[in-house]
């Protein structure tokens, strides 16, 4: 299937727009049922239900209760697919309008339930079945970002990629984030629950290919044993020079070949997702040495946590003209630097929300003021709004998650007042966050079912009502 053909079979047309299936004269308490009715919904859960009653009976902003009543319970609701397979946990997540697990987007999914898991038993072995899945999916193929259910699934990008594409794979672009992703799902899971039972001999072997992974990527004794080239004609989707993208310096950072996004890197070493790294990695090695016992590969993951911080520091950081030191992008190693913000996550601008660094940190703070500005060649303001968006779906069409970001790491009421009031305004009257939309008109969107950038909406306004419900109106 090419790009063009893709786009379509996603909901992304003509240039890259879609107009939403949803339409209505608002009025004053006008508020039709958007949200999947209760029979076709994928999962229940109790304790979701009665946080969405809670919100609702005490936010006066009839809107914003709505919102969330479609929003949060997005991935319950139509992504999750729940089984036991010999007695345990086994749960596949699609991202929305595509059928395939990306590693990002269902723990990213899931996350903001975590909370909710003492409440409710069946949310607790959905989130096992979720970490026990990734297991599988990364003990199959660590450098894949995707994958499908059934193990036998020959991908629609077999034919275009040229890359050691295995059955059950869906799209194989190596991101530092598809690793680290299902760690901090663990980590957190682990904290909130006690349970260890997810994190057997089959997950640490996960963590030990994890730690391989990212030790080939260094780079240090040659490329190492992944490439990637597509037969298309969108420059992001492919990586130049025989697969191995342009040459880096060995000085201890990982190349990830491809973004968040899923579109290409310049500069292989990606600030952001290097900066995840060093937490993940981290966090892997405290369980693995509680849990397993194995103090070789938790000092293993630790003293490559602590090389590849001590790189960042050294050449990750770039002086701007008008805001000093501030964080790039990309780098090479060599000197070169991009400077940009993609508002998929890990950004620049999430880096506190992932626990990279403090939203207090100077750096950060020079960082983030670049980030959301003119400055930033991926930050549009339009008549209706700004924010960032990125390469992936093009000039002006910003992404909701960027602002949803934005006010999930940031600490001033009036800003996070701000994020929660455009993004009530810009869900094109369809009563869900979407991928991107047009900074002039809301129902010019892309992606009408995304659950990651629904989930993460709701994870906000739930944030909002335990801990400032007074900006909620």
């Amino acid at each position: 299937m090419n790009r063009k053909t893709f786009l379509q079979h996603t909901g992304v047309l003509g240039a890259g727009l879609t107009l939403g299936p949803f339409s209505f004269a608002q009025g004053k308490n006008d508020f039709p049922l958007v949200r999947v009715p209760e029979g076709e919904r994928h999962f229940k859960s109790a304790a979701i239900e009665q946080a969405i009653k809670a919100f609702q009976s005490k936010v006066k902003n009839r809107e914003l209760g709505w919102l969330f009543n479609n929003c949060f319970p997005n991935t319950l609701d139509t992504t999750v697919y729940y089984k036991e397979t010999d007695g345990k946990p086994d749960t596949y997540v699609i991202t929305g309008d595509i059928d395939a697990m990306w590693l990002r987007d269902s723990s990213a999914q899931v996350y903001p339930y975590l909370a909710f898991t003492k409440q409710d038993q069946g949310l607790h072995r959905l989130i096992a079945g979720v970490i026990r899945k990734q297991t599988h999916f990364i003990l199959k193929d660590p450098y894949a970002n995707a994958f499908y259910n059934d193990d036998s699934k020959v991908s629609e990008w077999k034919e275009t990629d040229s890359t050691d594409m295995k059955p059950g794979i869906h799209e194989r672009k190596w991101e530092i984030d598809s690793l680290c992703y299902p760690i901090r799902l663990a980590y957190r899971f682990w904290k909130e629950t006690g349970d260890t039972l997810p994190f057997d001999t089959s997950w640490k072997e996960g963590i030990a290919l994890t730690l391989k992974t990212f030790k080939e990527q260094q780079r240090k004794d040659g490329p190492g044993p992944y490439k990637f080239e597509r037969k298309t004609s969108w420059a992001t989707d492919g990586i130049p020079m025989g697969g191995y993208g342009y040459p880096v310096k060995p000085v201890g950072l990982i190349c990830s070949m491809f973004r968040p996004s899923d579109d290409a890197t310049i500069f292989a070493y990606l600030v952001p997702s290097n900066l995840f790294a060093v937490v993940s990695l981290r966090q892997a090695s405290e369980m693995v040495g509680k849990i397993s016992g194995d103090t070789a590969l938790a000092n293993g993951l630790v003293q490559l946590a602590n090389e590849v911080e001590a790189a960042i520091k050294k050449y990750a950081v770039v002086t701007h003209p008008q805001l000093g030191k501030m964080y790039a992008y990309e780098v090479n190693g060599y000197g070169s630097h991009v400077l940009m913000d993609d508002a998929n996550v890990p950004s620049l601008l999430g880096l506190p929300y992932l626990g990279a660094i403090p939203h207090t940190d100077p750096l950060y703070k020079a960082t983030r003021s670049y980030v959301w500005s003119l400055e930033n060649p991926f930050f549009f303001r339009g008549s209706v709004a700004e924010g960032i968006g990125g390469p992936h779906i093009g000039k002006d069409m910003i992404w909701p998650m960027s602002i949803t970001m934005k006010a999930l790491t940031s600490n001033d009421d009036r800003e996070i007042r701000w994020c929660i009031d455009t993004l009530r305004k810009t869900h094109g009257g369809t009563g869900f966050m979407h991928e991107s939309f047009h900074k002039d008109d809301p129902k010019k969107f892309t992606r009408k079912w995304f659950a990651w950038s629904n989930t993460l909406f709701g994870e906000l306004l739930w944030k909002t009502f335990k801990e400032r419900p007074a900006l909620l109106g």
